[in-house]
């Protein structure tokens, strides 16, 4: 595991999911993806949104504010675009002009102010953000200005004088002087540019660019050094006869235009009774108990493992009308309805998350304790006896005051029959509890260990940190697994991406007296991807009846896998998010050996939120591990 960072930066996984979440509502399509990178446009091939590095090491609400302006332009601005226009002006520029960077990037210019005016029109409260937008590159293109002046630059210098020019409140702010030939230009420059604001249409904006290079062409005589706006060379001929956002490989809903025939010949049932299930296009009379009528739909996501086997009890007097026909489709009577897999190669699906979606699951057994496994952790329970005597001496003592609390004549409870006291007394007990206290811990944990590579110079200290938890738990009869778990690197591919959870207690064991060496079996391997880790320890969790529920994630940084280094710090958030929803607390516990920067501990915050608990020094495990548990236990007690 290791700090995966952007452009030395570390992601931050709450505004990403923010800017994600922005992106798919003004597009209205789930298929829109954001991703950071050196410039900000939009692919509708791949349908995602790049946000432009530009807006990173500044104040907070500065970065905010650039990203969603970015987010803004690329999901509301696109669809005010022509991408017909687009692919016109590549095919013209690749023909005709010599300088293409600087005409394609104030293309962008141009359009991305035009587009941001129908914007702010359309969307008012976006205009803060736009403002603040403008500030910024306004300080930028002015600096960028005196330096391209200074260094003799000239094209970026004139560039980045039209920028200024353009987003001037003063109507008395001209281009300043650079180079006599480009000097005497600068009247027809600044007469184009006054056309800008009064373009409606990318086919305008167009046109002022042609008749600047026209002029321009003659006096620049190097193209733009710099980039400044970006212009993919895409194939945008083909991107606009396709939806703008929407995926065209999922299945369209229902369609609207389709009318069913209403009329009666008198040989159908009658159903008299609105049923709220029906569908508009369920209204036509029909001769048959159960006739499917809606013939258009799209295809969930649900895995197959989703399906089931019908009883007894589904539509006992049902019968369903149907038909069928000879297709040149493959035939597969041979295969089973309902067989099951397990460790699908392929991957378990978009259950997982989406970027889990080639990752799957290899359980693997626990093994019989070695002789020397055996010795060792006899030696590491030594050193945390006393953590655990004092523990457990504190839940028998809670337990024991629990079950001595008198059970009648209290305040809240069940109303006992001796009423009179409420006539007599001023302030009256009428009340009782019926049940006894249970003298059990209804409580259940998980410890999850990464088992990645940089683990190797923590991992002895972490399971003596585990050492504690197991037999504390043990010693007050509280069920818990213990699992470490890592991705194969030699095995991993883009369509397949082995995990290996290495079950070391599990839960039917784990109150066993002989249970405990086998945590020493857990050596730090390869990779580890948190998020799927995460989620399966879910699955099994919301097996259990317990009432508290406690996930404990031991790890030392990032998450660090395959195809998984910058939106797995995105999908561990949502994980934990996930698990949190169906009521189970997950907690982290960072392993460190030195001492840990502030850029990591915001990074595992973003993950795992206040629920984080920070260990400069892994030998301190065990002392800062027992409060934890003791608050932990307490509060399951209640």
């Amino acid at each position: 595991m290791k700090f995966i960072k952007f452009n030395d930066s570390t992601i931050d996984s709450f505004l990403f999911m923010m800017l994600t979440d922005l992106a798919k509502t003004l597009t209205k399509s789930e298929a829109v993806e954001v991703e950071y990178g050196v410039q900000s446009y939009y692919n509708p091939f791949e349908k995602k949104i790049y946000m432009s590095h530009f807006w990173k090491d500044r104040a907070a609400e500065d970065m905010e504010a650039g990203l969603k302006s970015d987010v803004y332009l690329r999901s509301v601005g696109t669809r005010y675009s022509s991408l017909h226009e687009f692919a016109n002006f590549l095919n013209d520029i690749h023909q005709h002009l010599t300088f293409k960077s600087f005409a394609k990037q104030l293309f962008m210019l141009l359009e991305d102010i035009r587009i941001e005016e129908c914007i702010k029109h359309e969307r008012p409260g976006t205009k803060h953000v736009f403002a603040k937008r403008k500030d910024m590159y306004r300080k930028h293109f002015s600096t960028q200005l005196t330096l391209n002046l200074e260094r003799s630059i000239f094209t970026d210098a004139l560039f980045c004088a039209i920028y200024v020019k353009l987003t001037t409140e003063s109507p008395l702010e001209t281009l300043p002087s650079m180079r006599e030939d480009i000097d005497l230009m600068r009247p027809f420059i600044e007469q184009q540019l006054l056309r800008v604001y009064e373009a409606d249409s990318t086919r305008q904006v167009l046109k002022i660019v042609e008749d600047l290079m026209d002029g321009l062409e003659e006096v620049l005589d190097k193209d733009m050094l710099n980039t400044y706006f970006f212009l993919p060379e895409l194939d945008y001929a083909k991107a606009a006869e396709q939806p703008l956002f929407v995926d065209e490989k999922k299945a369209p809903k229902l369609s609207d235009d389709i009318t069913l025939p209403k009329k009666s010949d008198g040989d159908e049932d009658i159903h008299e009774e609105e049923m709220p299930t029906w569908h508009r296009e369920t209204e036509a009379p029909s001769k048959s108990f159960l006739q499917f009528d809606i013939e258009h739909g799209a295809k969930s996501d649900l895995g197959k493992d989703a399906s089931r086997e019908g009883d007894d009890g589904d539509q006992a007097l049902g019968s369903v009308q149907g038909s069928a026909r000879q297709t040149k489709r493959k035939d597969y009577s041979q295969l089973e309805a309902l067989e099951s897999q397990k460790d699908q190669p392929n991957g378990a699906g978009m259950a997982d998350g989406k970027e889990n979606k080639y990752a799957f699951p290899i359980y693997k057994e626990p093994q019989k304790a070695t002789s020397e496994e055996e010795l060792s952790y006899k030696q590491q329970a030594k050193t945390i006896e006393s953590y655990q005597k004092r523990l457990k001496q504190m839940i028998q003592k809670t337990l024991e005051h629990k079950k001595t609390l008198p059970r009648t004549d209290l305040h809240a409870g069940r109303l006992n029959n001796k009423l009179l006291r409420y006539f007599t007394e001023r302030n009256p007990r009428l009340f009782y509890k019926k049940q006894e206290p249970s003298s059990e811990i209804d409580a259940v944990f998980t410890l999850l260990v990464d088992c990645s590579a940089s683990m190797f110079d923590k991992m002895d200290e972490t399971k003596r940190g585990i050492v504690l938890f197991h037999e504390a738990l043990k010693s007050v009869a509280v069920p818990h697994q213990i699992v470490g778990f890592w991705e194969d690197t030699n095995d991993a591919t883009e369509t397949s991406q082995p995990n290996y959870f290495n079950t070391v207690i599990p839960f039917q064991s784990s109150l066993r007296q002989e249970a405990g060496p086998a945590i020493m079996q857990l050596e730090p391997e390869e990779d580890n991807r948190d998020g799927y880790a995460i989620r399966q320890m879910t699955k099994k969790m919301l097996q259990r009846s317990e009432a508290q529920k406690f996930l404990i994630v031991f790890s030392d940084g990032e998450p660090a896998a395959f195809g998984y280094e910058q939106n797995g710090i995105v999908d561990t958030s949502e994980a934990v998010i996930e698990a949190r929803k169906r009521g189970i607390e997950v907690i982290n516990v960072f392993l460190s050996n030195s001492e840990i920067e502030e850029s990591q501990m915001k990074t595992i915050q973003d993950m795992y939120g206040k629920f984080s608990i920070f260990v400069p020094d892994v030998d301190e495990l065990p002392d800062v591990l027992y409060p934890l548990l003791k608050k932990l236990l307490h509060k399951s007690i209640g």
